[in-house]
């Protein structure tokens, strides 16, 4: 049975997906919980028909440290498609003591779980299903501020507003095509040259040919852009921020830019989906974000604290079924 006082111990399935994995973490964390992350590698066929092919789950992935036994932690949690067979894997042979958890909309009934939280340009509903506004993660004030001290000295000389620009790269939906390149180089330099201190931080998925653009638009300014080696000062940039953009091709990365409570303005890049333009639908509504006009907007709104509030839904959820009530 798991504990009545809430739970104690936490698995993390992850294949390594950055932008999956910090959201299980994220949640774990807002939970109080130090998570242990399960490192999964699906094996095949389940790696080709996840997550519909649901027979034969303990051999349906490898573990990085061995194999998969007790103790069963009180929840386990994952994200996205790799995650769904390990987190119906650890409920299953757990005989149902491991209170399962999963982020985003799994492609199969949500009652296979006992939490489902979906972000809310996802159209999955149901009793078991949480809704957040955007993605989840581990961007709190806290870290914010902690970040901002730890980059105050080497940015002491960087003029104000000072601006974090959080580049992406060209997904399924999104085409980070050289013209957008150009032209948010060109309203970059041109902030830069007005007083605006700019701070560039790419992502593992940017395109090749977005940094190189960028670096020779704004040569000659005050502007930062990180190479790619060292720490990434993606939260440091952040907290130390007094506006926010980013493009459109990221849904953590908005929804993060949200928690600073910062003017989040998008930059639109060729393309679109339904659930995107859903997204980016729900931030502007919310008071959140903004498109990119080329210039910074002033407004205020409450910053998003999503992470947490599923965090409280969780543990009232685990501590019904705990209780039988």
């Amino acid at each position: 049975m798991p504990s009545l006082a809430g739970p104690e111990t936490c698995w993390v399935m992850s294949d390594g997906t950055v932008g999956m994995e910090v959201q299980s973490v994220g949640l774990a964390r807002a939970m109080g919980l130090a998570p242990t992350i399960q490192r999964t590698r699906l094996n095949q066929p389940w790696r080709t028909l996840a997550p519909y092919l649901r027979t034969g789950l303990r051999q349906s992935f490898d573990l990085a440290d061995g194999p998969l036994g007790p103790p069963w932690p009180d929840l386990v949690i994952g994200c996205g498609r790799p995650a769904v067979l390990p987190v119906l894997a650890v409920r299953r042979l757990s005989k149902g003591a491991s209170f399962a958890i999963q982020i985003q909309d799994p492609r199969i009934p949500p009652t296979a779980f006992d939490l489902v939280i979906v972000p809310d340009h996802d159209r999955l509903r149901g009793d078991s299903v949480l809704v957040s506004l955007g993605g989840l993660g581990t961007v709190t004030r806290a870290a914010l501020d902690t970040a901002a001290a730890a980059y105050a000295e080497d940015l002491a000389d960087l003029p104000h507003p000072r601006v974090a620009v959080l580049v992406g790269g060209s997904n399924r939906a999104y085409r980070f095509t050289d013209e957008a390149a150009a032209g948010l180089g060109r309203a970059l330099a041109e902030l830069a040259r007005g007083g605006a201190g700019v701070l560039v931080t790419p992502s593992r998925r940017t395109d090749p040919h977005v940094v190189p653009a960028l670096r020779d638009a704004l040569s000659g300014t005050t502007a930062r852009i990180w190479d790619g080696t060292g720490d990434n000062p993606y939260l440091g940039y952040l907290g130390s921020a007094d506006a926010v953009i980013a493009t459109c091709d990221s849904v953590n990365m908005v929804s993060e830019a949200g928690a600073t409570g910062r003017p989040v303005h998008v930059v639109m890049l060729p393309g679109g989906s339904p659930k995107f333009d859903r997204f980016h639908a729900a931030m502007q509504a919310r008071g959140v974000a903004r498109p990119f006009t080329g210039r910074l907007e002033h407004w205020q709104y409450e910053p998003l604290n999503e992470t947490a509030r599923m965090a409280a839904a969780v543990r009232e959820r685990f501590a019904t079924r705990a209780f039988g009530t």
